[in-house]
């Protein structure tokens, strides 16, 4: 079963926004989003604690439990509904998008008596915002960009969500009697960074088992249709799930026909009808004969169309085919091909887990070396010193080798200044084995500004990564501007690595970008940026990233053994 964990995160973040938005006190707003976070990424599944268990996580103090067990035993919380019903809901609407805040939120409603997404949209056009105090110059164009932002992430959840959702119901299914094969196909298969519906494809000679199973999945809110070979239900989270089934023999045509995409199918079509062929989710058929020619496998169906078989994550009709047919089709990179993760953080910083409990989780992975990358002073927040961090350096010297044998490399992530300065004088620097540097501030300066920002970062001959490159939250936060062709060059001239972040809320760089920076001899490293051991488990998703911008596991430094990396780490320094 999924952990609860996400969804009383999001309530507890809810409850903090509300508590900004009514008025309350921002120290006790915090603590909510500080509870919030924990609980995301704690280790144990909150379902399954008690009172107490709840009060170990840290954060949670004892307000929060009580609304944590409340929630759990009735499915509300009663102090949040009341704060619901003291916000209009189109204010809190406003709040979700992109570059607007609680506060925002609120004086756009006082001062403007704004109440809705359309009313703000029609005051940005109508240029009302710009007397308004703490509003830029270029608050309405961003504004603007968000509402676009939010209502094309409208009705799609992140990858994560429904994959764990996705692999949950294929579970549950695989057991039916009579179910041979259960998979999930789709854009979930090819690892889109973003998912509308969840498909699900069994194999069964009769279907009548699995439709009642789907439907009576404890956790499905309505069944919209249902049939004999497909039923589609809505979850209740809010997805729809379309469960097909077909006769096992015709498994692979159906699997390449549910997974598509659609552009590249109509390529697979195209290239079948040239063949005198046709091509269904029933089989790969001779037009004049009508006879079957394959249907039970994919790799059958791709090579009696003259071609290898194509990766799920390849399949965007983005060159596939014709590298395919040239022998040119990469061999992408996978999750068992990494040795290590860059960028990691402790409690030190903004980490749920203490150093130990981090690494110990590392290791249990199968990794061979881990670099701890906790943040910099310039992000004040974080309370860094130096002197925590020389501790914190003698600490990881003295745990190297300690968890099955796994190296750990003492890094930091550095905050690249507005002016592309980081953290730190060059001698401070130089006593880390690995620096990342990344943007946390300053997102809305012009586009010069950003790309001279993210260029210097680049020419600093400490900086081996760039973190999450764009700065992008998807559906909450748009990238920067920046001419990234220009980024891409320099950081190939400097040999500075761009960073794949694994985060399913980030995917950046996200895999359209990925083939510009291949082009000018970039290396990448996949990193999960874990704040807790929970988080560890999200490289997946930055390998499927990777894949889709046919990444190879020579182009990710974080496959190489150890000292080549080291070496690679060594050319930046002068």
């Amino acid at each position: 079963m999924a952990r609860l964990n996400e969804e009383v995160e999001a309530l507890l973040q809810e409850y903090s926004d509300l508590i900004l938005l009514t008025g309350g006190d921002a120290y006790r707003a915090r603590a909510y989003e500080k509870a919030a976070r924990s609980v995301g990424g704690y280790h144990a599944d909150v379902g399954e604690l008690d009172f107490k268990g709840l009060l170990e996580i840290p954060g949670v103090g004892k307000s929060t439990a009580e609304k944590i067990t409340e929630y759990l035993a009735t499915g509300r919380v009663a102090a949040l509904e009341k704060l619901r019903a003291e916000v209009p809901p189109g204010v809190r609407e406003i709040m979700a998008i992109p570059t607007v805040g609680p506060r925002t939120a609120v004086m756009l409603h006082k001062e403007l008596g704004i109440s809705s997404v359309d009313e703000l949209l029609d005051a940005a056009k109508d240029e009302r915002l710009g007397g308004l105090r703490g509003l830029g110059d270029r608050t309405a164009e961003n504004i603007v960009h968000g509402i676009e932002v939010m209502r094309q992430s409208s009705g799609r959840v992140l990858l994560n969500v429904a994959l764990e959702q996705a692999e949950e119901v294929v579970a549950e299914l695989a057991g039916v009697t009579g179910c041979v094969r259960c998979a999930y196909a789709g854009s979930l298969r090819r690892m889109r960074e973003t998912i509308g519906d969840i498909d699900v494809l069994a194999a069964a000679e009769d279907s009548a088992a699995l439709m009642e199973a789907v439907a009576a999945l404890p956790y499905v809110a309505d069944v919209l249709v249902r049939g004999a070979t497909k039923t589609s239900v809505r979850t209740a989270k809010g997805m729809q799930l379309d469960l097909r089934v077909v006769p096992p023999e015709d498994w692979g045509a159906a699997m390449v026909y549910f997974t598509g995409s659609k552009a590249h199918n109509i390529r697979l079509r195209s290239r079948a009808v040239k063949a005198g062929l046709k091509l269904s989710e029933y089989g790969l058929f001779e037009v004049a004969s009508g006879e079957k020619i394959a249907s039970a496998t994919e790799e059958e169906v791709y090579e009696a169309l003259g071609l290898p078989w194509i990766p799920p994550t390849l399949r965007e009709d983005r060159g596939e085919i014709d590298a395919a047919l040239g022998g040119e089709l990469p061999e992408p990179v996978t999750e068992q091909d990494i040795r290590g993760d860059l960028h990691v953080h402790t409690d030190l910083t903004d980490g749920l887990a203490p150093l130990e409990q981090m690494l110990a989780a590392a290791a249990d992975r199968g990794l061979g070396y881990c670099a701890v990358t906790d943040h910099a002073p310039n992000l004040a927040m974080q309370r860094m010193t130096d002197e925590k961090m020389l501790a914190q350096r003698q600490r990881v010297r003295a745990l190297d080798r300690h968890y099955k044998g796994m190296r750990v490399l003492h890094g930091t992530e550095l905050n690249i200044d507005p002016d592309g300065g980081v953290d730190w004088p060059e001698d401070f620097l130089a006593g880390f084995d690995l620096c990342v540097a990344s943007i946390h501030s300053h997102f809305g300066a012009d586009r010069d500004a950003q790309t001279r920002r993210l260029i210097r970062a680049c020419e600093n001959p400490y900086v081996h990564i760039i973190g999450h490159p764009t700065t992008r939250l998807l559906g909450r936060r748009p990238a920067v501007d920046a001419d990234f062709d220009a980024v891409y060059a320099a950081c190939a001239r400097t040999g500075t690595a761009l960073e794949i972040n694994a985060s399913p809320e980030r995917l950046d760089l996200g895999d359209e970008r990925i083939p510009a920076a291949r082009r000018h001899g970039v290396r990448f490293a996949v990193n999960t940026d874990a704040h807790s051991t929970v988080h560890l488990a999200n490289l997946r998703y930055g390998i499927g990233t990777a894949q889709r911008g046919w990444l190879t596991k020579d182009e990710v430094i974080n496959t190489w053994p150890l000292r080549r990396l080291q070496s690679f780490l060594r050319k930046r320094r002068p």
